[in-house]
């Protein structure tokens, strides 16, 4: 039997990580959430350049296909590779056949110009009204006050939201985004935010990203904003996000049910509405979230895009999906080089 959904949306992604699978070892085994970033994430992305940036967003397309995902939001960071960064992942994404919303996450973890140069990059890409996006902030506790107000302005000028992460670990001062977010901002995480933070915009929950990390669990369903679901650059396989979401929430609260995960899920849907226009056939029993809660190892048969098919009998139509695995696995090879020169 079949049932068909329209096309699913990963509503908070870094594409950049689709490569990081079997990368060497940090120089220590990180003792906390801060760690994990400055011995693992913080130098993977000093590692990348535009060709790595191609190859991990091409394999992170495919493999969104692959489990029945159409549309990415994704959050981008590449300090020594800024410039034009964002249309490689645009076009690697166009090519493969998948819609995706990109975005640049200023910091100042590498000084005013690292941050200049990315709230360039985020002008530049939002200034071609055929690109999607947002403007990326990594988060409040990276940057100054300066590069906070001046990528909400950014925001404001291109008539768009911002997409940041916020309260992911517990030393977060996300208090100094209140003046800033409105109702089209994209918080990722808030695990550690009070139930009463005061910050508008959509939560994107991310729960195999936040238990990977061990910085807790957000208790999404005591927010009074909408809740998407993300993966946080693991995959893109939402019906198991989704699945993941909610058992966490069961977790710790029984009474909880898969149409609340499932609401979640379809936020992704507001985000994103043209993921709308997709189809996915599923080989499936029912689409009935709580069928699909429990109905593990579900795989997309068909996928179409804007009525174009992009996926059939486990294959991209578009591209070659062999030839992306052995290219992405070069390009792995090559920053894993280049890995083990970057210190912490």
């Amino acid at each position: 039997m079949t049932v068909a959904t329209p096309g699913l949306v990963c509503a908070h992604h870094h594409l950049y990580s689709s490569l990081a699978r079997g990368m060497p070892a940090p120089p220590r085994t990180p003792a906390g959430f801060i760690d994990i970033l400055e011995l693992v994430w913080w130098r993977l992305d000093r590692a990348l350049d535009l060709e790595t940036i191609e190859w991990s967003a091409k394999l992170g397309a495919l493999e969104a296909l692959e489990r029945g995902s159409t549309a990415i939001i994704d959050h981008h960071e590449s300090p020594n590779a800024i410039e034009g960064s964002l249309s490689v992942i645009a076009d690697a994404c166009e090519e493969v056949g998948v819609r995706v919303s990109c975005a640049y996450g200023v910091t100042d973890r590498h000084g005013p110009d690292g941050a200049a140069a990315g709230l360039a990059e985020n002008d530049r890409f939002l200034a071609d009204g055929a690109n999607e996006g947002y403007v990326g902030i990594h988060a409040a506790f990276t940057c100054s006050d300066e590069t906070l107000a001046a990528a909400a302005e950014l925001a404001r000028k291109h008539n768009v939201g911002v997409h940041v992460h916020v309260a992911e670990g517990a030393n977060d001062d996300w208090q100094r985004l209140a003046d800033y977010t409105d109702d089209d901002w994209l918080l990722i995480h808030g695990v550690h935010l009070p139930d009463d933070h005061g910050l508008r915009g959509t939560f994107v929950h991310s729960p195999r990203s936040n238990m990977n990390n061990s910085v807790g669990y957000a208790r999404p369903a005591r927010f009074e904003n909408p809740v998407a679901l993300g993966t946080d650059g693991i995959g893109a396989d939402m019906l198991e996000e989704f699945r993941l979401a909610y058992v966490a929430a069961r977790a710790a609260d029984v009474t909880t049910t898969p149409d609340l995960a499932w609401q979640w899920l379809s936020t992704g849907w507001d985000l994103m509405p043209a993921a709308l226009n997709d189809q996915v056939v599923w080989a499936a029993e029912s689409d009935d979230p709580w069928a699909l809660a429990f109905t593990t190892g579900t795989s997309p048969l068909e996928v179409c895009v804007d009525g174009e098919t992009v996926w059939e009998d486990g294959l991209p139509t578009l591209v070659d999906g062999d030839e992306i695995r052995a290219k992405a696995a070069e390009a792995a090879q090559k920053m894993f080089a280049k890995l083990q020169e970057i210190e912490p």
